[in-house]
C-alpha cells in the first residue's frame, strides 16, 4: 500500500520481419511503458515508422479536426461501435463527410463575417439614428467645422466657449450622441477646429457613415439583413448537428482505429535497431510478466527473446542499478555485479552491441546485446509509478498527484492522507446537519463521468462522513444541541461540545490539535526516515531522525511535570485538560528530563548533517509547525460560532446566571432563563417574522457550509502538504502510460492495476 505497484524491465529482441506482430500484440495487451531508445548504443539506430504511418497521421487529423467542427464529444454520441466494425469503404465515407463538413464550414464563415461587418455598420449608423438629423445635413459645409459624438454637453459648451478659436457654435442632442456646429474666429481654418477646442475632453467621435438613406431607413435595413444571416447561421448549424447525429458514431470509431494505426505505426521510433533486428524494451508490472511472455509467445512463437532484465527496487534514487537477479521462473537472471566493478570491467573491455540481427535462434538479449558478458546492456531509465493502495484510497491519490507523482523510490503518503484528512475535516466542522449535506454534494459530485469529479465526490463522502460522527459527538445539527430537539436520549449524545460557552472544552481540543500535530508530523518523519535508509542508517538518522529525537524530546519534556509550576495550567499539571477529562496530570518529571536529553541531542545531530543552515530552522521544525496545527481548533470555533449566531439571530436566546445561552426552542424549557434576543421567528407581526427567519437561516447556514469547504478543506490541505509533506515527499515521478489503446468504455490494464 505504501509502496507502488513492482515493476520489471523488460527486453523483446527479435527480427524486423516479426516486428509489426509484436508492435500488433504489445499494443493489445496495453501493459508495456516504452522506454525510449536514446541512441546510445553502437551500431543501433531509433527505428522508422512503419509504412502507412503518415497517411494514417493525415487522416487522424482530418478526422479530428471534423469532430472539433462539430464539437462532437463521445458523450454525446449515440453509441459508438467498435473501431474493428469499421468498413472497408471508410476512406470514402470519410471524403463525402469532410466534403460536406468543409463546405457548410467555409459557408458559415463568410456569412459570419458578413454577419460582422453588418453589426459594425449598424453600431456607426446607430448614434446618428439616435439623433434624427439627415446625414446630408452634417456635410458640405465650406465656412464652418461639423462633428458628431458622444459626451458631456455640459463639458463640450464649456469647452467651446472657452476656446478662442471658435466665433460661435450650436449643439444639438439626440439620446447620448451631441452634434456639433461650430464657426471659426476671424482668420482661423474651419478644419479641426472643433477636435482642437475638445483636447482633454472625454468625447467618442463617430466617423459619418457613407449612404445616402436616412439614419433610420438604414438601421432598419441592416437590421433586415442582420437577421435573414443570423437564420443562415440557424440552418448551417441545423445541417451540421444531422451531420453529427449520422456521422458522430462513425466518425468516433474511425478516430479510435487511426489512432490504434498511428500509435502502432510509430512505435518503432523507441525502438533501437540494426538493418535486421530491433530491441525494444519497457516497464511492466511484475505480477504480469508472465502473461506477457505467454501472450508474445503465442504470437510469434520462438521468434522473439523476451527477458527480464530488472526487477526494480525501491532505493533506485535516481541511479540506474542492477536489482537483484530475477527469481527463475520469467527468463534468465541479470548479473548483479556492483556498478565499480562495471565501470572498471568495462575499461578493461568495452561493451560493444551486436548489430547482427541474425544471432542464433533463442540466444539471448544480454548474451547478443554485450561483449564479454559484462551485464545486460540496458536503456536508462527510472520504472515508471502504479500506485497500490486499498480501494476506499484510492480517490484520494489525486491529492497527492496535485503536488507531484511519488517516486518509485519513495513512499506513496495516499494512504496517510486517507487516514487524517477526512477525520481532522470532521473535527473542525463536527456538525450532523452539514456533515449529511456534504455526503449529499460528495454523492452528486460523484455521478459526473469523470474521474477528478469521481475523487472529489468520494472525499466528499467521507469527509462528511466524520463530520457526521463528530457532530453526533459534539451533539450539534446546524449548530442546535440534540438536547434542545428533545433528543438527550440518544446513546452518547452531548458526551462532547465545541466549547464556545463551556471554554475547558475549547482548551481541551487546543491540546488535542496540539497532540495531532505531534501525530501528524511524527509520521512524515518516519516516512522519510524510511524513505533515508537506502542511502544508509547513517544518514537517515541525521537527515531524519535528529529531527525526531528533537521535537519529540521538546514535547515530552512540555507534557512532563518537570518544572510544572513554569508551564501554562491547562497542558500539564493538576488543572490541565487531560487532568480534567482524564485524569492525567503530566509525564513523570523523569520521562522530562528524558526528553530535554534527547532534544539535546537531537539538536547537536541537527548541526552535524544540516550545519548552521538545520540550526537556523530548528525553531520551525521542533515546536513551530506543531503549532500550525492550533489552525485546526481555530476553524472548530470559528464555524461553531458563525452557526450559533445564525441560530440566535433565528431563534433568539435566554440566558442564565451562569451566562448559558439557550436558543428559544419550542422543544426547550427557558424558564428561569432571561431573555437576550427575541429571535425573527417570534417577531411580531409573524407574517414578516416567520418567512425572514427562514432566509436568515437557510441563507446562513448555506453560507456556513461554503467557508466550512474552503475553511476546513484548505486548512487541512495545508496541513498536509506544508507541514507534513515537508518531511518526506520529493515526488517527481514517472507516470505509468503503457502502449496500447482503450476502446471506448473499456478500462485501462493500468487503471485496473491501480
Amino acid at each position: 500500500m505504501l509502496r507502488p505497484e513492482r515493476m520489471s524491465k523488460v527486453s523483446v529482441t527479435g527480427s524486423k520481419g516479426v516486428m509489426p506482430t509484436v508492435i500488433e500484440t504489445v499494443h493489445e495487451l496495453n501493459l508495456l511503458h516504452l522506454s525510449d531508445y536514446d541512441g546510445s548504443w553502437q551500431g543501433f539506430d531509433n527505428g522508422d515508422p512503419i509504412e502507412g504511418a503518415e497517411d494514417a497521421s493525415g487522416e487522424l487529423v482530418t478526422v479530428r479536426a471534423l469532430e472539433s467542427t462539430l464539437n462532437l464529444d463521445a458523450d454525446e454520441a449515440d453509441s459508438v461501435p467498435d473501431s474493428s466494425a469499421i468498413e472497408s469503404d471508410w476512406r470514402e465515407r470519410l471524403e463525402r463527410v469532410r466534403t460536406r463538413i468543409n463546405e457548410l464550414d467555409d459557408q458559415r464563415g463568410e456569412v459570419r463575417e458578413e454577419l460582422r461587418q453588418v453589426e459594425e455598420r449598424i453600431d456607426r449608423i446607430e448614434p446618428f439614428a439616435e439623433l434624427g438629423i439627415d446625414l446630408d445635413l452634417l456635410t458640405g459645409y465650406d465656412s464652418v467645422d461639423v462633428l458628431v459624438g458622444e459626451g458631456s454637453v455640459a463639458d463640450v459648451e464649456a469647452a467651446l466657449a472657452a476656446a478662442d478659436e471658435v466665433r460661435a457654435y450650436e449643439t444639438f442632442t439626440g439620446g447620448d450622441v451631441v452634434a456639433i456646429v461650430a464657426a471659426p474666429a476671424d482668420g482661423v481654418d474651419d478644419e479641426g477646429l472643433i477636435d482642437d477646442a475638445l483636447v482633454g475632453q472625454e468625447f467618442t467621435r463617430h466617423a459619418l457613415p457613407d449612404t445616402d438613406q436616412s439614419p433610420t431607413a438604414y438601421v432598419d435595413e441592416l437590421t433586415r439583413r442582420k437577421h435573414e444571416l443570423e437564420s443562415d447561421i440557424e440552418e448551417i448549424d441545423t445541417e451540421l448537428e444531422e451531420i453529427k447525429r449520422e456521422e458522430g458514431s462513425f466518425l468516433l470509431a474511425l478516430e479510435e482505429k487511426l489512432t490504434i494505426e498511428v500509435q502502432r505505426a510509430e512505435a518503432p521510433l523507441q525502438f533501437a535497431t540494426t538493418e535486421r533486428a530491433f530491441v525494444a524494451e519497457g516497464w511492466i508490472p511484475s505480477e504480469y510478466y508472465d502473461e506477457f511472455v505467454t501472450a508474445l509467445s503465442d504470437a510469434v512463437g520462438d521468434s522473439v527473446e523476451i527477458e527480464e532484465i530488472e526487477r526494480a527496487e525501491y532505493d533506485r534514487h535516481g541511479a540506474p542499478t542492477h536489482a537483484a537477479p530475477v527469481p527463475d521462473e520469467g527468463g534468465p537472471a541479470v548479473d548483479t555485479e556492483t556498478d565499480e566493478d562495471a565501470e572498471s570491467e568495462s575499461e578493461s573491455e568495452p561493451q560493444k552491441a551486436a548489430t547482427d540481427g541474425g544471432q542464433k535462434q533463442g540466444q539471448s538479449h544480454a548474451q547478443a546485446g554485450a561483449a564479454g558478458g559484462s551485464g545486460a546492456v540496458t536503456m536508462d531509465d527510472e520504472p515508471p509509478v502504479v500506485l497500490d493502495n486499498l480501494r476506499p484510497a484510492r480517490p484520494f491519490e489525486m491529492m497527492v498527484k496535485m503536488v507531484s507523482q511519488p517516486k518509485y523510490s519513495e513512499l506513496d503518503p495516499t494512504l496517510l492522507i486517507f487516514l487524517t484528512y477526512p477525520f481532522a475535516f470532521g473535527f473542525m466542522i463536527g456538525d450532523i446537519g452539514y456533515g449529511i449535506l456534504y455526503m449529499a454534494m460528495g454523492y452528486v459530485a460523484y455521478q459526473f463521468d469523470s474521474d477528478a469529479m469521481k475523487a472529489i465526490g468520494t472525499i466528499g463522502l467521507w469527509a462528511g462522513a466524520f463530520t457526521t460522527v463528530f457532530g453526533y459527538l459534539y451533539d450539534d445539527i446546524f449548530g442546535v444541541h440534540m438536547a434542545d430537539l428533545g433528543l438527550e436520549w440518544l446513546p452518547l449524545a452531548g458526551s462532547l461540545t465545541k466549547g464556545l460557552q463551556a471554554t475547558e472544552w475549547a482548551m481541551l481540543w487546543i491540546v488535542l490539535s496540539l497532540v495531532f500535530g505531534l501525530i501528524h508530523l511524527n509520521l512524515g518523519l518516519i516516512v522519510g526516515f524510511v524513505n533515508e535508509l537506502s542511502h544508509g542508517l547513517k544518514a537517515a538518522m541525521y537527515e531524519k531522525g535528529s529531527w525526531i529525537l528533537t521535537m519529540n524530546g521538546l514535547f515530552i519534556w512540555i507534557f512532563s511535570l518537570h518544572l510544572v509550576d513554569e508551564k501554562p495550567g491547562f497542558i500539564v499539571g493538576e488543572e490541565s485538560m487531560f487532568a480534567e477529562f482524564l485524569g492525567f496530570t503530566g509525564l513523570p518529571e523523569v520521562v522530562g528530563i528524558v526528553g530535554l536529553v534527547a532534544l539535546v541531542v537531537g539538536f547537536v545531530m541537527v548541526g552535524i548533517g544540516e550545519g548552521i543552515a538545520g540550526l537556523f530552522e530548528w525553531p520551525a521544525w521542533a515546536f513551530g509547525h506543531v503549532l500550525s496545527y492550533l489552525r485546526m481548533v481555530a476553524v472548530l470555533l470559528a464555524k461553531g460560532g458563525m452557526a450559533f449566531a445564525v441560530n440566535l439571530l433565528v431563534f433568539g436566546g435566554y440566558s442564565d446566571e451562569t451566562g448559558y445561552t439557550a436558543f428559544n426552542l419550542p422543544t426547550y424549557d427557558v424558564a428561569g432563563y432571561e431573555q437576550d434576543f427575541v429571535g425573527l421567528v417570534h417577531m411580531d407581526p409573524v407574517w414578516i417574522g416567520i418567512p425572514l427567519a427562514i432566509v436568515v437561516f437557510v441563507l446562513g447556514h448555506i453560507l456556513v457550509l461554503l467557508l466550512g469547504i474552503t475553511a476546513a478543506g484548505i486548512q487541512m490541505l495545508r496541513l498536509e502538504y506544508v507541514e507534513f509533506f515537508q518531511k518526506f515527499y520529493e515526488g517527481g515521478g514517472e507516470e505509468y502510460e503503457p502502449f496500447g489503446h482503450d476502446s471506448a468504455g473499456t478500462q485501462t490494464r493500468s487503471q485496473t492495476a491501480d
